[in-house]
């Protein structure tokens, strides 16, 4: 695998850190190379914040942050309907996963296009809804990006959640990850 550079996208307190994070731990379980590495400030619940995620099969020697990256992750369902303003430096062919139901995404699959982009969509907030009842993006977007991208296996997420939850939240993020992993799908591709 050559290096492949994320940029997520979200809000603070939706688990954007968290999704980069547990995407570093899966890789570096499989054997390859991972930086995880947040970008915020002093800022308050609700303000956008990025997190960067690189894996490869070299160790990696780049230490700033990404600029053009091969994937953009929104997972934040109000950004998500705006994919032009965060996916700045994305690379031809480069892929976009949108936290989006099938029933918005018409305007944006013109839009990936019309940009040369690959475009994957998940409505992880009404699987989220659905099925706890309450809004969690991370582990949901995480999920359906190994599912477009195999950059980590399921079974592997799975462990890294099992390591870091326990009981009903790790229930809860098994449920939503398998859901969200069956249901993503590429519209543009």
């Amino acid at each position: 695998m050559e290096l492949i550079e994320i940029r997520w996208h979200g809000r603070g307190g939706q688990g954007v850190v968290t999704g980069s994070n547990l995407l570093a731990r899966a890789a570096i379980i499989e054997g390859r190379y991972a930086q995880h590495f947040p970008e915020f400030g002093p800022e308050r619940a609700g303000a956008p914040v990025r997190s960067y995620t690189r894996i490869s099969d070299e160790p990696i020697e780049i230490h700033c942050g990404i600029y053009e990256p091969d994937i953009v992750v929104i997972i934040d369902p109000v950004m998500s309907k705006a994919p032009e303003d965060y996916s700045y430096g994305l690379k031809k062919g480069g892929d976009i996963l949108l936290n989006l139901s099938l029933d918005n995404s018409e305007k944006v699959a013109k839009w990936a296009r019309e940009r040369g982009y690959r475009l994957h969509v998940v409505d992880a907030r009404r699987i989220s809804l659905e099925e706890v009842s309450r809004e969690i993006y991370n582990v949901p977007m995480l999920s359906a990006l190994l599912r477009v991208r195999g950059l980590a296996s399921l079974k592997t997420l799975e462990d890294v959640l099992a390591e870091r939850f326990s009981g009903k939240v790790l229930e809860m993020n098994l449920r939503l990850s398998r859901r969200c992993y069956e249901e993503v799908k590429t519209i543009v591709g």
